[in-house]
Formats: C-alpha cells, structure tokens, sequence
C-alpha cells in the first residue's frame, strides 16, 4: 500500500501511466477480500486494475516455492497483456535481511548470498524478456514503512500465514530477527551491507567464468581439457556458469562435485551420461555436451527386447512426393533431384523400408571409397553415440539405399542422364 501511494504520486508528477496487480493464490479463506480491498484501493486513486488467480500445486516443491514461482508468472503475464514496460515490487531492508539469513543458512554460496538486486532481468522468472523488475524500497526498513502507511492513514491487510512458524521465513521472523535486533540493533542494513560485498565478489566471478567459457567452448561442446587445466575451484564456478547461462536449475554442490569427478575420471572409451532434471551431461571425444532430454521415438527398440528387434520397421512406397514425414522415427525424409542418386522410376517401383539399427549394416557412400560399417562412418565423421541412436536407414529389402547422418549408398545409384533422387533426412524441430 505504501508502493501504491508513492508510485502513484510519483507517475502523476511525471506523466507515466500506472496499473496496479494482483495475485490471487487462493490459499485463505480470506483471499477474495484482500482481492477486492487492492481493486478498492486503486479505484480510489484512480489506478487501472488487474488480477489473475493461481492454482498451488502440491508437487513436493513447497507451498512457498510454488506460489512464488506462479505468481511472478502472472505478474509478468499482466505487464505484457497491459504494455508495462517496468514491474515495482515492495520488498524492504528487513526483507533482505530474512532473505540473507535463509541463503546463510541452507548453505548457499555467493548467488544466494548476494540477496535481492534493487533491480534486475528476470525473463526466467516473469516469462518477459528484457522486462526489468525493481524494488524501490529495498533500503527502507518496515518500521519506515509501517510510519508512513500511519502518517498517511494507509490501511493495509496482514496474511495471516505471516504468523505461521511452520514457513521458514516465518520463523526468522518472529523468533530469529527480534533477537538479533534486542543484541545488534540495525543488524538489517549491516546484513544488506555485507550482501552488497557479497554480489559484487559473485559479479567477478561472473566475469571469470565468461572469460573461461570463451575460451573451453567449441562450438556446442567444452573443450574437457582445456577445462581440466583449471583450479578445482575455477572449474566449479565454470560448471555453475554454464547451467545458469543455458537457463538450468543449479545443482547442489555434492551433485556438482560428483559429476565434475565423473567426467575426468571416467575411462576415455566410457559412454559417460550423468542425468540433470533439465539436461543430460556427456562426454564424447575429450568434450562435455549438455543434451536436452528427449522422449522415445516409437521406432526405437530396446535391445533387451528380442521381440521388438525382429521387428522390420515402416514399409512405404515414394511416390513423387517432395518429402514424407516420419513422426515415429523423429523426423522428414527428403526426396531432391539431384546430380548422382536413385533413378526417380526404379525408387518409384521399390516397397522400402525405414528403420533404426540392427548392427552390422554396411555402406559404400562413393565408388573410390571402401564400404564400411555405420558404426567406422559415424565414428570417422564424430556422431555421437546419442545421436547415432535416433538416426534412422531406408532399405529395400536386405540392401541399405541411405543412413542419415552419413548419406546413399553408391552401389545403387543409376547412370548421368536419368531423372536421379538423392535423399535427405531432416531431423523434426531443427
């Protein structure tokens, strides 16, 4: 209420046009009135309105944590749907402090330690990019605050969850502060302080990290021994850097340790795979990848499964069409005229056949070049095993025409001067 007042003495000094939100969680008996007290009160100064209504999940994650995360959602869906092009929020010093002390005491390191900027992007977290969200009066304390709202004759209305000590934050701050503010008095700002020292030490190690990113990353992949010629120390705050700029959940620090150990520990021929929530962590040829998780293809066997590996795959014929989609192999197969390839009547007349791997397939990709295994050609061009998995072959009959990822089979081409198809496979979404 104390934001509302001076946000809008401030925009109508100015000219700027003002909205105010709410988030209705649904929580209290209690929420409909708080809902309709925040639309009362901005009707009175003349302040356009809005509101949406989430529902918490109970996913495991916390009451608190859940709101928060879909109430920053809706908040960044009103700025977009209203054109607001900045979000104030009212968080205080004393907030900062509980802040603070939480981050203190689940161990975590600067980024938590650093508190709430005064301002900041966070299109992760408001689903708006290059939406800044400020907090004006990070450096009041409450007591300034509830002396205004008194001064002023502001009414407000108290969560009565806030006197719940079941939520952390609670128990901060109705057992924890006031002892800390009876023994060091102002203990808030000497908080907000040392947090400031503590950001500008984390904005640093930013800067170091980038500077290391840029100089391991190749391509898509790290470069591992580049990366292994850090200190251990360097290497974390990498690792941390990495997940956070590819929008990753960061991992707990034992997490960290045990994967960064797997990765140089691991033998050089190993198919290392460590499994992130948001990612899968790889190594291939002395590089780190991250690789999203993807779902099963339907054409995809397991080789445990002896049933499914007699399977034959997708019959089909090519009748002149530009391409055909294969949904239960992950992508398009292409049919483009082209200088050497199939001749389009003989592809015409075939029933071929689309498929995985079996093993032992062979292909000759050009008349001066020997025939080898799927397996050499992908191993001489790089192809991850992850990605070898998902790549599928068109065959007629027991003669392999094409591998994706690698291209034809030469020794089905036709003669210069006929109408030739060369195929191409296009991998969905790419």
């Amino acid at each position: 209420m104390v934001l509302l007042r001076l946000a809008h003495d401030w925009c109508a000094q100015h000219g700027v046009r003002l909205h105010a939100f709410h988030v209705h969680h649904g929580l209290s008996p209690h929420a409909d009135d708080w809902r309709a007290h925040c639309e009362r009160s901005a009707a009175a100064l003349g302040i356009g309105f809005d509101q949406r209504r989430v529902t918490i999940a109970h996913d495991g994650s916390g009451v608190e944590a859940a709101a928060r995360k879909l109430r920053y959602a809706a908040l960044g869906e009103m700025c977009r749907a209203h054109g607001a092009n900045l979000l104030l929020t009212a968080h205080h010093l004393d907030d900062q402090a509980e802040t603070v002390l939480l981050q203190l005491l689940r161990g975590s390191g600067p980024a938590g330690l650093s508190g709430m900027d005064a301002d900041n992007l966070a299109p992760g977290l408001l689903g708006v990019a290059g939406l800044p969200m400020a907090r004006p009066l990070l450096s009041q304390p409450r007591a300034a605050l509830e002396a205004y709202a008194a001064e002023h004759g502001l009414q407000w209305v108290e969560d009565e969850s806030n006197q719940d000590p079941r939520y952390t934050r609670n128990a901060l701050r109705h057992q924890v502060m006031p002892a800390l503010a009876a023994n060091f008095p102002g203990f808030q700002a000497r908080l907000a302080r040392g947090a400031a020292h503590v950001a500008s030490a984390q904005r640093l190690l930013d800067e170091l990290a980038a500077q290391d990113l840029a100089a391991c990353q190749d391509g898509d992949a790290i470069d591992l021994a580049c990366l292994g010629s850090l200190s251990a120390d360097r290497i974390d705050n990498f690792m941390r850097h990495l997940f956070m700029v590819r929008g990753l959940a960061m991992p707990s620090t034992a997490w960290l340790n045990e994967m960064v150990a797997q990765l140089f520990s691991a033998r050089e021929d190993a198919q290392l795979k460590v499994t992130h929530p948001g990612c899968h962590i790889r190594r291939h040829r002395g590089k780190l990848y991250l690789t999203p998780h993807l779902p099963d293809l339907a054409g995809m066997r397991d080789p445990d499964d002896i049933g499914v590996l007699d399977r034959e795959g997708q019959a089909f014929r090519w009748q002149g069409e530009a391409s055909i989609a294969f949904p239960d192999y992950g992508g398009v197969l292409h049919f483009e005229t082209a200088q050497q390839g199939f001749d389009a009547a003989w592809l015409r007349a075939q029933t071929l056949t689309i498929d995985f791997r079996k093993g032992g397939e062979r292909l000759k990709p050009a008349a001066n070049r020997p025939s080898r295994s799927l397996k050499a050609h992908y191993q001489a061009l790089g192809v991850p095993a992850w990605e070898r998995e998902r790549l599928p072959t068109v065959s007629r009959d027991l003669d392999l025409l094409f591998a994706a990822g690698i291209g034809m089979d030469c020794r089905h081409w036709s003669a210069l001067g006929q109408e030739l198809i060369g195929l191409r496979w296009e991998v969905s979404g790419s």
